[in-house]
């Protein structure tokens, strides 16, 4: 006689919802970022190893990003919904933040969100995750319209520069960032900029503020441009027209070497890292420029000759590029800035001997913090009475230019802002 087929002894698992993976992905990189301390562009591939497309690796970074630029709002929100506070690492707590900030700032509907973040966790906490999601939604909650920095990182940069950039740097976070490209020819900034529908602050940039895909852009394929922040433009603007040899240290993904090539310098751009140095190669191509690329370290490595001229656009906090890497407000902690003071030091002391008598070298951070700039540059100068400082103007119109460069997130509010920068010209007594 034929036998009903016999039941399996366990449970089948049911296929979780279309787009939970996602979720998951930006669940890894929170972790790797508040938990690890690790950059949240390191930590993409690795958290992302499960995604199959681009649109989904984008929209797990995507989830990720925002939630840690609304962290503070987010956690203010569900605490106010639990009896008793979780843990900053629960990861009811992950699940939590990443299911709101998809419905109150990135437009899901509630539906899908908290569906594809239950999966993420079991037990008791999903029950927990599930009531707390519910109870918001239907409070009718909302984020603030201007964000709220963590408390560690308000507190120091008070103490640094005052309540007043405190105030600035959470309205520079609340809006995503303006498209700057820097121009291969400063002559057609005029006709670039009416091409591609922007505004320039100075020549040879164009600031967009609706851009569509930057390859999908007039211009991209023929290197008429490339893409760089406008004050992170400044500091190779500071050795002027090319006159000789020039190093670019530290010069990865290239946008400093990029500028100085085609200002007619002779360059040789250095840098640690074989994979940022292929986006190097890359923009040398497409923009058809021309730089001896080097991959070593410079701690390690020595030219040949002196040169007439370097820049150091120096390993840093990199708190200074907080509104497109918000992990930064996290992951920076006093130790971390005193490691990379120190390792500046080092850089600079070395590369001190590379230069000619009567040269010139740009030191350059993308830090808003002192020890990384004002600081560094003082201990530079006490230790090498043979380098003297220049004064600068800056091209951009930043609160302080002379005798250097400092640019803060209260500077070009109504133009878009700029990245956070200590920028200096040094040259080497004959």
């Amino acid at each position: 006689m034929n036998r009903p087929p016999r039941r399996p002894n366990h449970p089948v698992r049911q296929a979780e919802p279309l787009g939970t993976a996602s979720r998951r992905a930006a669940l890894r990189l929170l972790d790797a970022v508040l938990r690890r301390g690790e950059p949240l562009e390191a930590a993409l591939a690795s958290a992302t190893r499960d995604l199959h497309g681009g649109p989904d690796r984008g929209l797990a970074h995507a989830i990720a990003a925002e939630t840690l630029r609304r962290l503070p709002d987010l956690d203010a929100l569900i605490d106010s919904a639990t009896r008793n506070q979780l843990p900053d690492d629960a990861k009811a707590r992950s699940a939590l933040r990443i299911a709101l900030v998809q419905v109150l700032s990135l437009g899901t509907p509630p539906h899908a969100a908290i569906s594809t973040v239950l999966p993420l966790v079991d037990g008791g906490p999903r029950k927990l995750v599930h009531g707390v999601f519910g109870t918001l939604i239907r409070q009718g909650v909302s984020l603030p319209e201007v964000p709220e920095l963590p408390g560690v990182t308000a507190e120091r940069w008070a103490a640094q520069w005052g309540d007043a950039m405190v105030d600035a740097a959470e309205q520079a976070i609340a809006a995503p960032p303006p498209l700057d490209l820097t121009l291969a020819d400063p002559a057609a900034t005029a006709d670039w900029a009416e091409r591609l529908g922007g505004t320039s602050l100075m020549p040879g940039h164009v600031r967009l503020h609706d851009a569509a895909s930057v390859p999908e852009l007039p211009g991209f394929e023929e290197g008429a441009w490339w893409v760089q922040d406008a004050a992170a433009s400044m500091p190779a603007r500071l050795l002027g027209p090319g006159a000789g040899t020039v190093l670019d240290l530290c010069a990865a993904p290239g946008g400093k070497t990029l500028q100085l090539a085609a200002a007619g310098w002779q360059v040789t751009a250095l840098d640690a890292s074989p994979t940022r140095l292929e986006r190097l190669r890359a923009n040398l191509e497409r923009t058809g420029l021309a730089a001896e690329v080097v991959c070593a370290d410079v701690l390690q490595w020595a030219p040949p000759a002196p040169v007439d001229a370097i820049l150091i656009d120096a390993p840093c906090s990199a708190t200074g590029i907080f509104r497109r890497h918000p992990d930064v407000l996290y992951r920076v902690r006093p130790s971390v800035i005193a490691e990379m003071a120190a390792l500046q030091a080092k850089i600079l002391s070395r590369a001190a001997g590379w230069l000619r008598p009567g040269g010139r070298m740009v030191y350059a951070t993308c830090s808003l913090e002192p020890e990384e700039g004002e600081a560094q540059l003082e201990a530079f100068l006490a230790a090498h009475p043979d380098y003297t400082l220049c004064s600068v103007q800056a091209p951009l119109p930043v609160g302080k230019s002379t005798p250097y460069i400092r640019t803060l997130p209260s500077d070009m509010a109504e133009q878009g802002r700029c990245d956070g920068f200590f920028i200096t010209l040094l040259e080497r007594n004959g």
